[in-house]
């Protein structure tokens, strides 16, 4: 199945050294499916928690949709996660461990089915941001060399 995509978290491979990738459901109404379906998700500065042995996004914002009338749902509510007890269980050992976080990457469509990419990472220091941004800059003046000598 090809995958459609709806959105991007920006700051995700910024702010966090992605070790581990998962791919998870979400439970939406039917108003929330017709908004994403026009473009208007947001994943920035959202994250994802374990409550009660099941997963939960925090902070994704879905606009209300203009024919939703009194069916749209809180744009910000915390919505569910569809994983399996044999994944939560993982991610519950992963996120003990010390500065681990459940960080969701990317939202698209597979088939009919909205589903979203979650990340296990660390949080950069600001060093490493640094770091990151002086190689991509090194690598981007190479290119440009290279392509000027051309």
């Amino acid at each position: 199945m090809d995958k459609k995509l709806i959105a991007k978290n920006p700051t995700a491979f910024h702010d966090y050294n992605i070790e581990d990738k998962l791919e998870a459901g979400i439970v939406l109404s039917g108003t929330e499916i017709k908004s994403i379906r026009n473009g208007k998700a947001n994943l920035k500065d959202c994250y994802a928690i374990i409550k009660n042995g099941e997963v939960y996004i925090v902070g994704m914002h879905i606009s209300p949709y203009e024919q939703g009338n009194i069916f749209n749902k809180n744009p910000l509510r915390d919505r569910k996660l569809l994983l399996n007890k044999r994944e939560i269980n993982k991610l519950i050992g992963l996120t003990k461990q010390k500065g681990y976080s459940l960080i969701p990457l990317n939202m698209y469509f597979k088939g009919n089915l909205v589903k979203i990419e979650l990340g296990v990472g660390k949080g950069k220091k600001l060093y490493d941001k640094r770091q990151d941004i002086a190689k991509k800059d090194a690598e981007r003046r190479i290119r440009q060399q290279y392509n000027s000598s051309l």
